[in-house]
C-alpha cells in the first residue's frame, strides 16, 4: 500500500548486466540500464542527456569513475561518482573518490573516502571562477588610457 508506488516508480530497465565472475576491462559506455555484478576496470558512462541508471551490488566493483544520472550502489568503486539527478549509497557501498550529486541518499555503513560535492555548488563555483578569469589580475576592469596627443 504506502511502498508499492514507489516500486513501481524505481523500475529499472536493465540493458546492459556485467555477470558475477566477469571482469572487463576497458571503458564502457552505455545507455538506459547498467547493472554491474563482476568487476570493471575502466570507466563506466551513460551517454549524455540519457535518462539512466547503473546499479551496482554488492559482489560489482569499479576501478575508475562513474557517471549516469541516478547511480544506486551497494559495492564499491574506486574513483570518482557522478550523479546528474541522485545517487543512493547503500549500507555495503564503499567509494574511493570523489561523489558528485544533486540528491543524495545513503544508509548507516556507506562509507566514502574522498569529498561529497552537490551540483549545483560545484555549478555556482565553476561560474564564479570564469567570472574571475575574465577580470584582469586586480580584480576590476582596468580603465583604457590615452596618450596625450
Amino acid at each position: 500500500m504506502f511502498g508499492s508506488d514507489r516500486k513501481r516508480r524505481d523500475t529499472i530497465n536493465i540493458q546492459t548486466l556485467i555477470g558475477a565472475g566477469t571482469r572487463v576491462r576497458g571503458d564502457i559506455d552505455f545507455a538506459g540500464g547498467c547493472h554491474v555484478d563482476g568487476e570493471v576496470v575502466g570507466h563506466l558512462r551513460a551517454a549524455d542527456g540519457d535518462v539512466s541508471t547503473l546499479c551496482i551490488s554488492e559482489g560489482g566493483r569499479v576501478e575508475g569513475s562513474v557517471s549516469a544520472a541516478r547511480v544506486v550502489l551497494n559495492g564499491t568503486v574506486q574513483g570518482d561518482v557522478y550523479a546528474g539527478e541522485r545517487v543512493e549509497l547503500g549500507a555495503t557501498a564503499r567509494v574511493v573518490g570523489n561523489v558528485h550529486y544533486r540528491l543524495i541518499e545513503m544508509a548507516i555503513g556507506a562509507e566514502i573516502n574522498g569529498k561529497l560535492v552537490h551540483q549545483a555548488e560545484q555549478q555556482a563555483l565553476l561560474e564564479q571562477q570564469d567570472s574571475r578569469e575574465a577580470l584582469p589580475a586586480g580584480g576590476a576592469p582596468t580603465p583604457e588610457v590615452r596618450g596625450a596627443d
